[in-house]
């Protein structure tokens, strides 16, 4: 299936926290969009990969995606070298996606910025003509390279270059979070506290929300860094 954007996440849960909102958006304009997970997330310290493997068919279905799909990389232990590389591009020529959204370029967890590199590394090796990948059915893929890449901004602030209003959104994705219930605040869960587990995170998550959409005018957004600068044909359609 071809797709008019695609989100990278180095862990199931990271797009529901980041972007959701700025997806399920431009699932309602018409646009096909999907996830493509490189691990299971299966060291986080609460619950397993099973878990959230459940949890993420379930944010799957609320969001609305036209596709979504794990790689099985190794949670933690994955690199950006030419085996994952190459994984990754497979996906992209899979879905032919024009828009990426990738892990943010600098954050807590390690797996993020490394995620955001082997993502955008992929992007533009994708488009390499010599670079050949073969399908689930063993047929050449063509290559393909998106028209544009952002990284969505995580745990740590990052100044955005780009905001989106999600005001419209902010509900739908507050419930399509709360299907991570292992990761999240549960008052009756005998698992450890983590940063993500206590009952203040779900203070942070409409402050930061409310910080970037501050900057747009809007209730709630979600913010985005790029690489390179994106181009505009009308200038009017900025606010």
């Amino acid at each position: 299936m071809k797709l008019d954007i695609l989100a990278f996440a180095a862990h199931p849960d990271d797009v529901e926290l980041a972007c959701s909102g700025t997806l399920i958006k431009h699932i309602k304009l018409g646009y096909k969009v999907g996830v493509v997970d490189l691990t299971s997330g299966e060291l986080g310290t609460r619950g397993n990969a099973m878990i959230r493997d459940l949890e993420s068919a379930e944010a799957t279905k609320l969001m609305g995606l036209h596709a979504r799909e794990n790689l099985g990389l190794k949670d933690a232990f994955f690199k950006n070298d030419e085996e994952h590389q190459r994984i990754v591009i497979r996906a992209i020529r899979k879905y032919q996606p024009e828009i990426v959204f990738c892990n943010a370029v600098s954050d807590r967890h390690i797996d993020h910025a490394r995620g955001a590199q082997l993502e955008k590394d992929a992007c533009f090796l994708s488009g390499l003509i010599k670079i050949e990948t073969f399908d689930e059915q063993g047929k050449p893929q063509l290559p393909w390279r998106p028209k544009v890449v952002y990284h969505y901004i995580q745990d740590h602030f990052i100044a955005p270059d780009l905001v989106m209003d999600i005001t419209s959104e902010w509900e739908q994705k507050l419930k399509v979070i709360e299907c991570y219930r292992s990761q999240f605040y549960d008052p009756n869960s005998s698992e450890p506290m983590t940063p993500i587990a206590s009952k203040e995170f779900w203070d942070f998550l409409p402050a930061r929300a409310i910080n970037f959409g501050r900057i747009i005018g809007a209730k709630y957004a979600e913010g985005y860094t790029v690489t390179r600068a994106p181009g505009i044909d009308d200038i009017t359609k900025l606010f």
